[in-house]
């Protein structure tokens, strides 16, 4: 069930962090300060050898972390030696992250995807971790086909489709090509998902397809990812809340 009034607050992307004082994205600094303001958490996983999710953003460690690893191919022994550059935090797992929360405040959790179909071993062991945990969280992907594998494992958890313009750089139009970047923008993929809200990128806000989806359909937007003052006027317009991030709200 998407509870609006436990979900729908100011959400910290990738945790409340700030490099200049030593807290990382996605590190339980971060995860803590995000708790202590009472904002929601968005966060990002990934697995790690075995399938086992790992509470990071990239392909790779090296922008962040003392490696140049695959985060595919970390072990649990790398996850005990292996630190960030800054702070010093270790990279935690999703279980480590839902010890953590506790339930305190909303879990936005980001399953990345490369686009290929959804690792099976993946998928069942992050249904297998939040199967047990009582708090307000929410599965969110950009590729529907991660949702819908949730769906059929953990159907009572809400899901939402992340999309944007799918237009440019960094929205991986090699691998799906124009034209199901159009689709994917217009979030024609949703059927199979059944999402309780969207995400959607601030700066392509409004379009037709999340008015039609607020105003018609009764579904909520979160927009993403709000930095500046402008892009916190158009969530406050056009979205029912923002993942923020470079300010406190």
């Amino acid at each position: 069930m998407f509870d609006r009034a436990a979900f729908l607050r100011p959400i910290a992307h990738r945790g409340l962090h700030d490099v200049k004082h030593g807290i990382v994205e996605n590190t339980q600094p971060a995860f803590e300060a995000a708790i202590a303001g009472g904002y929601g958490i968005e966060c990002d996983i990934r697995p790690m050898q075995g399938g086992h999710p790992v509470v990071f953003h990239d392909e790779k460690l090296g922008r962040l972390v003392k490696s140049n690893k695959a985060v595919a191919d970390l072990t649990t022994a790398d996850l005990k030696s292996l630190r960030h550059r800054i702070g010093d935090a270790p990279i935690m797992t999703l279980a480590g992250l839902l010890e953590l929360v506790r339930g305190r405040v909303p879990l936005f959790v980001e399953i990345k995807s490369e686009w290929e179909p959804p690792d099976t071993r993946f998928m069942a062991n992050i249904a297998a971790i939040v199967s047990q945990y009582k708090g307000p969280l929410a599965f969110l992907s950009f590729d529907p086909a991660v949702l819908v594998a949730m769906r059929k494992l953990t159907p009572e958890i809400p899901r939402g489709i992340d999309s944007g313009r799918y237009t440019g750089a960094g929205w991986w139009l090699r691998k799906i090509g124009k034209a199901r970047g159009a689709d994917l923008r217009n979030l024609l993929e949703s059927g199979p998902v059944d999402p309780a809200f969207y995400a959607y990128q601030v700066d392509a806000l409004p379009t037709p397809v999340t008015e039609y989806a607020r105003r018609v359909a009764d579904i909520p937007v979160v927009s993403w990812t709000v930095r500046t003052s402008k892009q916190r006027r158009i969530a406050e317009k056009w979205s029912d809340a923002m993942i923020f991030e470079g300010f406190t709200p």
